[in-house]
């Protein structure tokens, strides 16, 4: 498995280790797993919010909403922050567009050359497949 994959298994781990082992409880426990990972990367001024839409798709009351807050969402959401503190970017999220941007910068070999032109360099290769990575 990669190291990903790994990653979100050790994440979920508290969620698998309350199922009964079927395939559906499995199932349900890495959905909800993943939507803890989410809500996590979510600003938490936002975050209510998206919770919202979830109670919705879940059908929930407020007393079954409130216990699923505290006991599943709050606790997966710090295990997250304390799993993976550098997703967490002041002012940023994993899911914000500002995030999308390379987190080092680099400079153009040959500034001006298009990515699909040849390579000044000489090599006979595509810019973007020789200098330009």
């Amino acid at each position: 498995m990669g190291a990903i994959a790994d990653a979100m298994m050790r994440y979920a781990q508290p969620l698998v280790d309350t199922c009964d082992g079927s395939q559906e409880e499995l199932q349900k426990s890495y959905m909800l797993a993943q939507l803890c990972w989410n809500a996590a990367l979510v600003p938490e001024a936002t975050r209510a919010e998206y919770l919202a839409e979830m109670r919705t798709a879940f059908n929930m009351n407020d007393e079954e909403y409130l216990d699923f807050l505290q006991n599943v969402v709050e606790p997966m959401v710090q295990r997250h922050h304390e799993m993976f503190p550098e997703m967490r970017v002041k002012g940023a999220t994993a899911l914000s567009p500002a995030s999308s941007a390379p987190l080092i910068k680099t400079e153009k070999k040959y500034p001006g050359t298009g990515r699909n032109e040849p390579c000044p360099c000489g090599s006979g290769k595509k810019y973007k497949r020789c200098c330009g990575r």
